[in-house]
């Protein structure tokens, strides 16, 4: 059985930074690509950025230079670090695992999610 673990949201001031874990378990490697994501209230869940199993980093716009994703093999688990944190990324964020890179622009096609971890930015 395949579980997505988040933890390490919470409330930060503006400026901040929050670094956020997923630990990933059921998968039997460690040649999974992950995803982060993201749903502010009354908005659709975005793309924040993915992991490859090779490490290849995509980040969208608005994150890029703030945000940096990386894994720890050895502790199945993904690292979202957020710095200089503003208001405009308080949002629900998920992680998701996939073996199909492609999926991870899909949602619909994602099958391994977390529960969630709240992120507040405070102004």
């Amino acid at each position: 059985q395949v579980q997505l673990v988040e933890s390490g949201g919470g409330l930060v001031q503006a400026g901040g930074s929050l670094r956020l874990s997923c630990e990933v378990s059921g998968l039997t490697d460690s040649r999974y690509h992950m995803g982060w994501f993201r749903q502010a209230p009354g908005k659709e869940r975005e793309l924040v950025a993915t992991l490859t199993s090779s490490r290849s980093t995509y980040y969208v716009d608005v994150v890029k230079g703030r945000f940096t994703v990386s894994r720890d093999n050895a502790k199945n688990t993904v690292y979202l670090q957020m710095n200089s944190l503003n208001p405009d990324d308080t949002a629900v964020y998920y992680c998701a695992a996939t073996n199909y890179y492609s999926q991870l622009f899909n949602q619909r096609a994602l099958e391994y999610w977390g529960q969630g971890t709240q992120v507040t930015v405070s102004s």
